[in-house]
């Protein structure tokens, strides 16, 4: 018997039921494409904030202090016996030693040397000492930084191998100083970096060194561009954790005391500006200096340590 308006399985399917399940496959994909990169968003949000957090330190939540003109392109920083109160500072073009008060603008320095890139202050045993950037060391009396010259200034070459340097930290209480490389002849950046202890006394002398291992880093951060170059680097008081800052990589690393890397982070452009300098107070507080330019002035950023 013959059935009349059916059509057997499997026969010819008419155009627009071809369009309308070329349609239904259509919405299928855009949902499908749509849905992932949701996903994909979320990912990024976490991603940015694990970026923003480095051990104890929340770096989108910082204290600001805007530099004075003068100041505008300090590149290192460093406390007295980690009192916060008084901020010691240096700027890269002139040989001269600031002192400026928490919050308040008013600064007062002391001419140290000639004009010259200098990169880096650290004070130990009651000696101030600063870092040029080919590696040169001066030291001097933090008693005679009262004085607008300073002429008790001791000149120290040769200590360090030929290079660029850009990260100097003081340990007060073993009389060290530790110098980690920029940019080394002996270095390849992209595997592993170089610094140098020193001993400061009376007289200034190499007495170690260290090794930074890029590939560790990686393991945090995925590809490091044009290899790691460190251009601060700080002690923490609390924990003996080393935190180590590069400007040119936009990027802040922790390592242990024995400088095996435990944290990577990276940094956040419209927050960081230039991050020159670096430093810790006696209670554990992160600060970091930014260089300013055309555009940002000069600052110093407090991150506290939450507990």
């Amino acid at each position: 018997m013959q059935v009349t308006g059916c059509r057997p399985a499997g026969k010819q399917v008419t155009g627009f039921n071809k369009h309308h399940i070329a349609m239904n496959n259509f919405n299928v994909k855009l949902f499908v494409v749509s849905f992932l990169f949701v996903l994909a968003g979320l990912g990024c949000n976490v991603s940015a904030d694990e970026e923003e957090t480095v051990s104890h330190y929340q770096l989108n939540e910082p204290d600001k202090f805007i530099m004075p003109e003068s100041l505008l392109e300090i590149s290192g920083i460093t406390f007295y016996k980690g009192k916060s109160d008084t901020v010691y500072a240096i700027q890269d073009e002139q040989g001269r030693l600031f002192k400026i008060g928490w919050g308040v603008k008013k600064q007062v320095n002391g001419k140290f040397g000639k004009q010259g890139d200098y990169e880096d202050v650290a004070i130990v045993n009651e000696t101030v000492i600063i870092l040029k950037s080919n590696g040169t060391l001066f030291s001097f009396p933090l008693a005679d930084a009262v004085y607008e010259e300073i002429d008790s200034v001791n000149e120290w070459k040769g200590l360090l191998p030929p290079g660029e340097y850009e990260g100097m930290c003081g340990d007060d209480e073993t009389g060290s100083l530790y110098v980690v490389c920029k940019n080394c002849e002996s270095d390849n950046s992209k595997n592993a970096v170089s610094g140098f202890i020193l001993y400061a006394s009376d007289t200034i002398y190499r007495s170690g060194t260290f090794q930074i291992n890029v590939d560790e880093i990686k393991t945090f951060t995925g590809k490091v561009k044009r290899g790691f170059r460190p251009s601060a680097i700080a002690k923490n008081p609390l924990t003996g954790e080393w935190f180590i800052i590069s400007a040119v990589n936009k990027l802040l690393v922790v390592t242990d005391n024995n400088w095996k890397v435990k944290e990577a982070s990276s940094l956040n452009g419209n927050i960081f500006n230039q991050p020159e300098g670096l430093a810790f107070d006696k209670d554990g507080n992160l600060y970091i200096s930014n260089e300013g330019d055309d555009f940002s002035q000069g600052n110093i950023l407090k991150f506290v340590r939450s507990k």
